[in-house]
């Protein structure tokens, strides 16, 4: 059973950075897309960005676009989500999560994800 441990939230000033970690165990991350998701309070989760199989493809949602960056390691089992200048808006629980398609591509869909992790808290400050 694959576990993800998602790190890296906190609270940050508007134009700050963070850099969120998904780490697996109990299974592989390699072969697989990975996803980034958000959650803020009374709103459904959405998908921020996604990586394919292999890093050489990714998808990002409009609102995060050319702000947020998404890249992986395989060696290290490990995902990570770096998010610059950030804003109020994009406070929220962020999720990692893997894809159930061996070698897939960049999914920006929910239900293409089976493994997610607990969520790590981003808050943006104004």
């Amino acid at each position: 059973q694959v576990q993800l441990v998602e790190s890296g939230g906190g609270l940050v000033p508007a134009g700050g950075s963070l850099r969120l970690s998904c780490a697996a165990s109990g299974g592989t991350l390699r072969n697989y897309p990975m996803g980034w998701f958000r959650q803020a309070p009374g709103v459904e989760r959405e998908f921020v960005a996604a990586v394919n199989w292999g890093g050489g493809s990714t998808s990002y949602a409009d609102t995060v676009k050319g702000r947020f960056t998404i890249s992986r390691d395989n060696a290290k089992n490990t995902v990570y989500l770096q998010m610059n200048s950030l804003k109020p808006e994009d406070t929220a629980v962020y999720y990692c999560a893997r894809s159930r398609q061996f070698f897939g591509a960049a999914g920006t869909n929910l239900s293409q994800y089976t493994y997610w992790g607990q969520g790590t808290q981003v808050t943006v400050s104004s």
